[in-house]
């Protein structure tokens, strides 16, 4: 953080090298932010849209109900869709760098949510992909600032994140191993197990095995068999406590303090801490 204070206490940050009408402020405070009872109102109103589209989407793949109320769904999408384009572009004009939003993970989201309904006039089926807007439904930790579970997800995708080496060395090791052991499974088992016919359906069994997982389409015949898969088993219940223990590890560790609601109106990264001046991403007077 050190490069952001020197960066902060430039005297030129002071300015805001943008000035927007009030219309536009209120509307990035309304839109963007849930300090304020209009913007929760409107983030709740949003949310509300949100699962009204997605249950209407879900009856209309039922073949009574879309026989008989077609017309009825299909002006209901048409009404939801043209909502969410509005706010959409909403969203970009009250922003002062639009393509930090437009390029950021909700501002993808937010035209993958609308762009179903336009793509459907031209390639029929498209609509299906507009349960993507299930992914909006995650600003509800935002909008009802639930601080208790931004703080523990954050935790636990920072601790994801300090884990990746480890995790990804771990993930390589049992990709190794179930190609061994589902190798072996098909020389022990082929030619007397009609199910085992093939390296890769071995694999898969002893994927499904080694994970505890457990099918049941698949099973070994031969005595030898039957002992590894014995060992596979037991190995199961071993590899399952080294993630976990990886992962708990970074929990402990990760002792920070996180974000409010308050959205950069540079650059449109959410959450900042409390005592925040400046925005951590591009150095922005909040």
């Amino acid at each position: 953080m050190s490069k952001y204070k020197e960066y902060f206490n430039q005297k030129e940050l002071k300015r805001k090298p943008y000035s927007f009408s009030p219309i536009r402020e209120k509307l990035h405070e309304i839109i963007f932010e849930a300090e304020t009872t209009a913007g929760k109102i409107f983030d709740i109103a949003l949310l509300i849209m949100i699962l009204l589209s997605i249950i209407t989407l879900m009856l209309e793949t039922v073949p009574a109900y879309y026989k008989n109320y077609k017309t009825v769904f299909l002006t209901l999408e048409w009404i939801f869709t043209i909502f969410f384009t509005v706010e959409y572009f909403l969203r970009i004009y009250c922003v002062y760098r639009p393509r930090f939003y437009i390029f950021s993970f909700y501002g993808l989201v937010d035209l993958l949510s609308i762009l179903p309904s336009y793509l459907t006039l031209v390639i029929p089926g498209m609509h299906s992909l507009m349960i993507v807007r299930g992914l909006r439904l995650t600003r509800v930790f935002r909008i009802f600032k639930l601080d208790a579970f931004i703080e523990q997800g954050n935790l636990i995708l920072n601790a994801l994140n300090d884990s990746r080496r480890k995790l990804t060395i771990f993930a390589m090791t049992i990709i190794i191993m179930v190609s061994i052991f589902g190798s072996l499974m098909y020389l022990i088992e082929n030619g007397i197990n009609p199910q085992f016919d093939s390296i890769p359906r071995s694999i898969y069994w002893c994927i499904v095995t080694i994970t505890t997982v457990g099918y049941g389409d698949m099973a070994p015949n031969t005595p030898f068999g039957q002992f590894l898969a014995s060992i596979i088993m037991l190995m199961g219940y071993i590899i399952i406590a080294v993630p976990t223990g990886i992962v708990t590890s970074s929990i402990i560790k990760e002792s920070k303090m996180y974000p409010n609601t308050i959205t950069c109106k540079n650059c449109s990264k959410e959450g900042h801490a409390n005592e925040a001046k400046y925005c951590d991403k591009c150095g922005f007077e909040l």
